[in-house]
C-alpha cells in the first residue's frame, strides 16, 4: 500500500512541477499564483500546499531538484563502485543535459523574476571549478579565487547564451569548445 502512496505523491509532485514550469515559460513569476499553478495541475489547491508551503517554497524545490539532475549528470559510477567526475572528460553529458531540459532551463534563465537560479547555477560552477582549477603553469601569478570567478561566470554565462538564443550551435560544439578553453587556461588537465 505504501507504493501506491509514493507512487501517487511522485505524480502529484511532478504534475505540480509541470504546470509551474509552463506557467513561468508565459508569464513572470511574480504573478504566477498558487491557484494557477493547482488549475494547470488539476488538482485542489490544498494539495499544493500540502507539498509546499508557498510559491517560493516550489521554486526553489524546482531548482534544486533540477540543478540536482544536472550534477547527478556529470558524475558516474565505475564498476569498482567509484565515482568519476564526467567534467574531467568532457562537457558532452552535461551540455546535452541543458540540450534535453532546454524548456526549463530557458524559462528559468529569461524569467527576470527568478534571479537565483542563474545565482545557484554560477554557486555550483564556481564550487566545482574551485575544485578542478590547475595554479601552476600560466596560473601561478594568478590569485585562484579571481580565476574561479572569472571561468564560472564564463562557463555560466556561455550556457546563458546558448539556452536564451535556442542553441544556435550543437551541444557537441559546444561542449568541445568550452572543454577547449578551459584546457587552454589551464583549468584543467
Amino acid at each position: 500500500m505504501e507504493v501506491k502512496m509514493d507512487r501517487r505523491v511522485a505524480k502529484t509532485k511532478a504534475a505540480i512541477f509541470q504546470s509551474f514550469v509552463s506557467l513561468i515559460a508565459e508569464k513572470n513569476f511574480e504573478v504566477i499564483t498558487i491557484n494557477e499553478i493547482a488549475d494547470r495541475a488539476n488538482i485542489n489547491r490544498g494539495t499544493v500546499y500540502f507539498h509546499y508551503s508557498d510559491k517560493y517554497d516550489l521554486l526553489n524545490k524546482c531548482i534544486e531538484e533540477n540543478l540536482n539532475q544536472m550534477i547527478a549528470v556529470t558524475t558516474t559510477t565505475n564498476t569498482n563502485g567509484e565515482t568519476i567526475d564526467l567534467i574531467e572528460s568532457s562537457f558532452l553529458p552535461v551540455i546535452r543535459y541543458f540540450e534535453e531540459n532546454h524548456t526549463f532551463y530557458f524559462s528559468m534563465l529569461s524569467n527576470k523574476g527568478i534571479p537565483a537560479f542563474r545565482d545557484r547555477m554560477l554557486e555550483l560552477a564556481t564550487t566545482h571549478i574551485s575544485i578542478q582549477i590547475h595554479m601552476e603553469g600560466v596560473n601561478l601569478n594568478y590569485n585562484k579565487e579571481l580565476i574561479t570567478q572569472f571561468m564560472a561566470s564564463a562557463f555560466v554565462g556561455i550556457i546563458e547564451w546558448w539556452i536564451l538564443n535556442h542553441m544556435p550551435i550543437s551541444a557537441d560544439d559546444v561542449a568541445q569548445q568550452l572543454w577547449g578553453l578551459l584546457k587552454r587556461n589551464e583549468v584543467i588537465n
